[in-house]
């Protein structure tokens, strides 16, 4: 019997890459391929890439020649790009990087095996000559569930529905192989983007904003579940547009319960949310809907009124601070983070200075600050109010420290209160480490468990209560108070109530 080809996934970027790496070696493993974990131990390497940023975009080559390097030292024979940068530069990442056996882009997903197949018996699959990805599906949102058949959605593949089985009924298996053990999983909403901020690329490349269906995302969230998933993370690139292509705008509304309500899943989680098409309804749900977390990942990016025109968006200090206080008036220990970009072309000290008073009265929980550089494509390209490279850095440290500052304030405010937690890891050296409803995996702080030994209950996947007792910078100290029931939970409106 010949030997399985092996491959191995490289995942770089932000959840959603997570996600459809998840997706490629769902359908690699269906067409007989081995999954193993380091790239040195495989045929193939699959860098799934990010395209978004200068930095991401040099981490994606970095990762596709520290793999290249493996080539005639062990068994990896070929190296291939896909993902974000694979899709926005096709042929041209092939001609700039001859050290890749394949760039592939988004509609090579669903024949990846045959790709890779290819590539490792010696042939070559041309790379693809990028387009705008936005002019793949119609205008009108309403028009877009037919046609988006037809057109790629990595992490969009469909729930495996048995013959004979309702879609409402048990869990099912997404075309889906999980690369990891962890009790948490991110989950697509939707891909795509109809926003036009004047800064972003992401659009271009991944298209037009498309909703999945909820009865997709529902089991793929039960079959999750089944994994040992204990908290899910609901992803795409604009979290408050989902069902606007369906025929409901509050769709998210009415899913969300019925997430939290899945057999097996004690937190739900909801990223990436557009300030100005925040609804009343959506926070009365964050806020009070039991095994939601009272969580707001809200895409300010500035507060300064001009600068937030000129990057195509709404909103400004006030109003801003305006919803931060309707979240925490339902929700006191709501948690909140946000990015932030400075340095943007016309931007000026008044519009920083602006920013500093925002971000001094926003209380957030985590801050993200960037300085602001070209992207391909982009409106923002063709500004000719450029700011001095060093007029950015300075902002950058500046603003960079105020955020530090702030966001260590606002972890001592939090000494005191008790706070579910869901245990990710327990090392010998840290003892117990996991994160709290105002905590999201990757971006955010965490939480350390003082004096945590064996046999005490905080075991990978377990929900505990705990108590904050310290600080160290962003992430807190806390002490064990109870384990989380699975049933007969308590349930009070946001962080700091026992829920």
């Amino acid at each position: 019997m010949p030997e399985r080809r092996t491959v191995a996934l490289v995942t770089l970027g932000c959840a959603r890459n997570e996600v459809d790496s998840e997706e490629l070696a769902g359908r690699l493993e269906a067409d007989g391929w081995a999954l193993v974990e380091d790239a040195e131990n495989a045929d193939v390497a699959v860098v799934n890439t990010c395209g978004f940023v200068e930095a991401a975009k040099k981490d994606s080559v970095d990762a596709l020649l520290e793999a290249n390097d493996l080539k005639g030292h062990g068994r990896t024979q070929a190296v291939v790009a896909v993902g974000c940068m694979a899709e926005r530069y096709g042929k041209e990442l092939a001609e700039a990087l001859p050290e890749a056996d394949g760039v592939l882009g988004f509609d090579d997903y669903a024949d990846i095996s045959n790709r890779l197949q290819t590539i490792l018996s010696g042939g070559s699959v041309e790379a693809h000559t990028p387009r705008d990805r936005r002019k793949l599906l119609p205008i009108s949102p309403a028009e877009r569930q037919d046609a988006g058949a037809e057109v790629a959605l990595p992490g969009h593949a469909p729930v495996d529905l048995p013959e004979g089985v309702a879609p409402a009924s048990g869990p099912r298996a997404p075309l889906r192989r999980r690369l990891g053990a962890s009790p948490v999983a991110s989950v697509k909403l939707a891909s795509g983007c109809d926003r036009r901020c004047s800064f972003c690329a992401i659009p271009s490349f991944r298209g037009s904003f498309i909703s999945r269906r909820p009865s997709d995302v529902l089991g793929e969230t039960r079959w999750l579940a089944e994994q040992g998933v204990k908290e899910i993370m609901l992803v795409s690139e604009n979290n408050t547009s989902y069902g606007k292509d369906l025929g409901d705008i509050r769709l998210l509304e009415s899913l969300l319960p019925e997430l939290a309500a899945v057999d097996g899943i004690e937190r739900v989680r909801v990223s990436y949310l557009q300030p100005a098409e925040m609804r009343p309804g959506l926070i009365d749900v964050l806020t009070s809907t039991e095994k939601v977390a009272p969580y707001f990942d809200l895409s300010f990016q500035h507060s300064a009124p001009g600068v937030l025109r000129a990057m195509r968006r709404f909103g400004d200090t006030d109003r801003f601070l305006e919803l931060l206080d309707t979240i925490r008036t339902k929700a006191p220990q709501a948690g909140v983070r946000s990015n932030f970009i400075v340095g943007f072309p016309g931007e000026t000290e008044a519009d920083v200075a602006e920013l500093e008073r925002f971000l001094t009265g926003a209380r957030l929980d985590a801050i993200g600050v960037f300085g602001y550089s070209d992207e391909d494509g982009t409106e923002a390209a063709t500004y000719d109010d450029k700011l001095d490279q060093d007029v950015v850095d300075e902002r950058l440290a500046r603003v960079a420290r105020l955020a530090e500052e702030l966001t260590s304030q606002r972890a001592e405010e939090r000494v005191g209160e008790r706070v579910e937690v869901l245990v990710e890891a327990v090392d010998d050296e840290e003892g117990a480490l996991g994160r709290a409803a105002h905590q999201a995996p990757e971006t955010d702080g965490q939480i350390r468990f003082a004096d945590s030994a064996p046999g005490d209950g905080l075991e990978i996947g377990r929900m505990v209560v705990a108590k904050v007792v310290g600080t160290e910078g962003v992430d807190l100290v806390a002490e064990q108070c109870e384990v989380v029931e699975a049933s007969g939970r308590p349930h009070g409106a946001g962080e700091g109530t026992v829920r």
